[in-house]
Formats: structure tokens, sequence, C-alpha cells
């Protein structure tokens, strides 16, 4: 590891004293063997000149007792800029007390050379700081490293989730009437109706930072189920019989059991696919009981299922469709109210109703344009033909 530790170049030693005598009699002992780069200040202000300029120093060697500033103010400054705090100072001085000494110690000095100076001692004690500093530098270049490498990991798995999510999303999307705009308009809606509710008394348990971030995430896979729905129940553009309605239900099952079984090949517990699963599964329960899969009611209702309730109804009811077009703002405000406490949990149809501005502009953004309706009509009828 010795070598590791070394200086790519020359260490940089910076030499503070009022008195020229010292200053070069310290410049030639440090010169000897051209082992170090050495500068010099003959005074406080200029020591703090040379001591905050690139490069920095390794090491200083400072006077105390100097007029202007003293050595311990020069080293208070030093040690309070975090640019300059981390350079290694050796008091020298004729002020041998222990108190003396031990203030130097305190203010942060490394080490306390008393005048007059013995060479050998010098120079024995310069080396051992710089080994010192040259270890430091080199465990923060390490530390710096694993740091950056850690997040860059950490944004590279992120990446791979978001990608994951949207790549599921998107397959289920091709066989649906739905474009790829519904997915984002829906995690959008969810992340606006949750940041209304975070401080309300109901929700603010659940509802922080990091399950806001989650759900966001997860919102697009809340109907990967219909990718394991017959295409002539999933693009039948009427109403369905009973028989065909039951099973339309099970895409809840289907996408609930999917993210489940993605989670057991992971072989561990993942809280996005957690709530990916609660929404995927509850989307289409009702506050009444009226809902599937399972007819639960008020609270029995995951939150985030609820969340995405509200946001899929909305946007099923004002989305074009290859068949139809969608509703008006108005129209589809007036059915999401007379689901108020039926269909939807009223509180958080309540934040429907404040964030609507949000919620029209968001619809806005991520309208479906003639050229996304022509896409899409072209490839369900590829897909009609194909089966």
């Amino acid at each position: 590891m010795e070598p590791a530790l070394e200086f790519s170049r020359k260490p940089i030693i910076l030499i503070v004293d009022d008195s020229p005598d010292n200053l070069l009699l310290m410049a030639n002992l440090l010169k000897e063997g051209d082992r170090y780069v050495v500068k010099i200040a003959n005074n406080g202000e200029k020591a703090l000149r040379i001591a905050q300029s690139n490069p920095l120093p390794d090491l200083i060697l400072l006077d105390i007792m100097m007029p202007g500033l003293s050595g311990h103010e020069v080293a208070q400054v030093l040690k309070s800029d975090p640019h300059t705090r981390d350079i290694p100072i050796i008091f020298l001085t004729a002020m041998a007390s222990t108190a003396d000494e031990t203030r130097g110690l305190t203010m942060g000095a490394a080490d306390y050379i008393t005048k007059p100076i013995s060479p050998p001692v010098v120079l024995a004690r310069v080396e051992t700081q710089l080994k010192v500093k040259a270890a430091a530098d080199f465990l923060k270049d390490k530390s710096d490293y694993l740091e950056q490498e850690v997040a860059r990991r950490t944004l590279e798995v992120l990446a791979i989730q978001d990608v994951t999510i949207h790549a599921m999303a998107s397959l289920a999307e091709t066989r649906d009437n739905e474009t790829g705009n519904h997915i984002r308009r829906t995690q959008y809606y969810m992340k606006i109706l949750a940041e209304h509710l975070r401080d309300h008394p109901r929700f603010r348990h659940f509802l922080d930072d990091e399950t806001i971030k989650l759900l966001f995430k997860s919102a697009p896979l809340h109907d990967i189920g219909k990718i394991g729905i017959p295409d002539r129940i999933l693009l039948k553009p009427g109403k369905f019989t009973p028989e065909e309605f039951e099973i339309m239900k099970t895409h809840t099952t289907l996408g609930r059991d999917a993210i489940a079984h993605a989670e057991q090949q992971l072989g561990m517990n993942v809280e996005f696919l957690h709530l990916a699963k609660e929404i995927a599964y509850g989307h289409q329960e009702k506050w009444d009981g009226s809902g599937y899969p399972e007819g639960k009611a008020g609270d029995d209702i995951p939150i985030s299922a609820r969340l995405m309730a509200v946001a899929d109804v909305y946007d099923a009811l004002i989305s074009r469709r290859v068949y139809k077009n969608g509703m008006s703002h108005e129209e589809a405000a007036r059915i999401m109210r007379e689901g108020h406490g039926k269909h939807f949990d009223p509180d958080v149809c309540d934040a429907f109703f404040a964030c609507v501005d949000q919620f029209r502009a968001v619809a806005a953004q991520f309208a479906d344009s003639d050229h996304d309706m022509a896409q899409k009509a072209a490839a369900l009828q590829f897909i009609s033909g194909a089966e």
C-alpha cells in the first residue's frame, strides 16, 4: 500500500516566519535533496494568500509570534475554511511552555516544534506529517470515489426500474384501446392527489415523501393484468356481456399475480412493487363495496388503490378512444361528483375537486393527439388481423 500513499508530485510546503534568517534556514533545509516544493511568506496576510491559492500547500510550517496576524490567527482562519482546513500545520515557536503547546494543538495543529530547531527533528516530523496527509488524501479520494460510484449505481438501478416498469406497462397498453399517454396522466394525477392529502389526518401516516415517489413509480402498472385478457374482450368497443365482464374483472388478479411473481423471482420484498400490487389488485374496488375483485369497502381498500380509482376513472372519462371521443371536463366532473362516497373515498374525491385545475393542466399536457390515435388504431387493426 505504501506506493499508493505517495504524492504524485512533489509535496508543497509553505514556511511562514517574520524572520528572514529563519526563512532562509528552513527553506535551505527543506530544499536539500529536491524532495519538496518550498514556498515562503514573511507575514500572516501573505501566508493566507498563498495557502488559499491553488495548488494548496500539503503542509504549513507556521511561526506563532509575528507582527500583524499571529500564527494562531492564521491557523484559525485556515481551519475555519473548508478549502484549507485539512492542510496540516506545524507550529514553529520559541514559546515552549506546556500551555502554549496545548493551545496550538487545540487549535488543530498537527505538531509543535520549538526553536532553535534541530534539522533532523524538523525533517523527520515534516516527513511524518506528509505521510499522514498522503494517507488522508488517499482515503478521502477513495471515499469520494465510492460515494460517487454508489450514487451512480443507485441512479442506474432506479433507471432500470423505471425502464422496466414502463416497458411492462407499455406492453399491456399495446393491446388495450388506451394510449401510452394514459399511463403518464394517471401517474401525475396520483402525485397531485397524494401531495394534496399528505397533511390530511387520515393520510399523513402513509403519504410521506418516499411513499409519494413510490406511488408515482408504481402507478403505470395498474392495468398490467390486461395483458392476460383475450383480445375479443379487451378490444370490444361496446358493452360486455356478463360472462365477458367476469373475464375482464380478472385483470386485477392477473396484474397482482404477475407483479408478485416478478417479486418472487427477485427473491426479496421491494416496496414499490408492494404498492404496485395494491394498485393493480385494488383500483377497481369502490368505497361502498360494490367494486371488484373482493368487494372491499371503505378503509379496507388500500389508500394507494383509492387514489388510483379517482385518477383512473377521471382519465377514462375524458380520454379519446379509437371508437369514441372523450367527455368534456364538465361532464366528467359531474360523474365524479356522483361517485363521492359511493365509488370514491369522499376525502380523495374532495382532493380531486380541490386540485381540478392541476388535473386539467396534466390532461392538456399529455393529451392524445390525432397522430397518437392514428397509431393506436393501426396497432389495434394489426392485432385484430393477426388474431
